[in-house]
């Protein structure tokens, strides 16, 4: 039989968890001594994008109430699977984090890998939200998703660039093409920056990206943004309209965690998801991701859990029906 002081240690440990922790991270520091040396944040995309985008963002706020410095290190390839198998493998030690989005789902089943990563890796944090965009560069002279359809029905086998196979921008780009029945060749990059800088300089005509990438190009008059994925318009770019209001029934919306190696303590997991739920608060953190245009989200473990287990299965069954596979 425990005490009534462990119990009491343990009931609000439990309490925390399930609050997101929110206000707590200095607590379970003094009671763990965790962290007491810098944290490695995986991204698996090149900089540039959303996810390397976030995952500084939040490394930075995080810094500065941990006393530990968060390093970013971008392990690119393979849609994002090098990076994602590196922090699968990493000592489950609290000192290893990816910083993903929904790739995390999608890239499994695209390339029939024998696990799942949203199985495999223990969710931490459900950090932002955003949708994947469809722009096209201004000089192939198109500004509605209409035109960009009807002149890929006139030049069969125009490009669409994204950050990546296996990526929700690829999955997007081949439902729209389906959808559209029109035929669209994929030219996938090492992250949305690597991709953003040849559609900036029109080697390839059209993209989904994120917004993150795309907005201050838009803003130059550089790029058009014809619509986004999403299930309703965004506040921060308000005239962009959602792919099914243009006719098309394609809604994929992007989510961006956190998640630790397979076996990371439970208190481990629990100090993180208040680290980063605290830092998701902050008032210029939440003004950087807005102008990113990204909402930033927060959250428990299990709330992740549950998203990523479904996109997982959303995946499969979109991978079979687009027949989405690595050339």
């Amino acid at each position: 039989m425990i005490g009534r002081r462990t119990f009491i240690k343990r009931a609000a440990a439990a309490t925390a968890l399930g609050s997101g922790l929110i206000g707590a991270p200095a607590v379970l520091r003094a009671q763990s001594g965790y962290p007491n040396k810098p944290i490695k944040f995986i991204v698996p995309l090149a900089p540039g994008g959303a996810i390397d985008f976030i995952a500084r963002a939040v490394g930075e706020r995080m810094s500065s109430t941990i006393g530990q410095q968060i390093v970013v290190e971008n392990r690119t390839g393979a849609g994002g699977v090098i990076g994602m198998d590196a922090a699968m493998k990493s000592d489950p030690d609290g000192y290893t984090v990816l910083i993903t989005n929904d790739n995390a789902a999608a890239a499994p089943h695209i390339a029939n890998l024998s696990y799942d990563y949203t199985k495999e890796l223990q969710p931490v944090c459900y950090l932002g939200r955003q949708s994947q965009y469809l722009a096209a560069h201004s000089s192939l002279g198109v500004s509605t998703v209409k035109e960009l359809v009807d002149h890929a029905k006139a030049n069969p086998g125009l490009g669409f660039a994204s950050s990546g196979v296996g990526s929700n921008q690829h999955v997007a780009g081949a439902w729209l093409a389906k959808e559209a029945g029109i035929k669209l060749e994929h030219v996938p990059y090492r992250g949305a920056g690597q991709a953003i800088n040849d559609l900036i300089a029109a080697h390839v005509k059209t993209a989904f990206l994120g917004p993150t990438a795309l907005v201050q190009h838009y803003k130059a008059g550089v790029l058009k943004l014809l619509a986004h994925s999403g299930s309703k318009r965004s506040p921060i770019l308000p005239e962009v309209p959602t792919l099914e209001e243009t006719g098309y029934k394609v809604v994929l919306d992007a989510w961006y965690a956190a998640f630790v190696p397979h076996g990371t303590p439970a208190e481990l997991v629990m100090q993180l998801n208040g680290q980063m739920n605290h830092a998701l608060k902050d008032d210029k953190l939440r003004e950087t991701f807005l102008k990113g245009v990204v909402e930033p989200i927060g959250g428990t473990p299990e709330e992740l859990g549950k998203l990523a287990q479904a996109d997982s299965a959303k995946y499969a069954r979109l991978v079979k029906e687009l027949d989405i596979r690595i050339n």
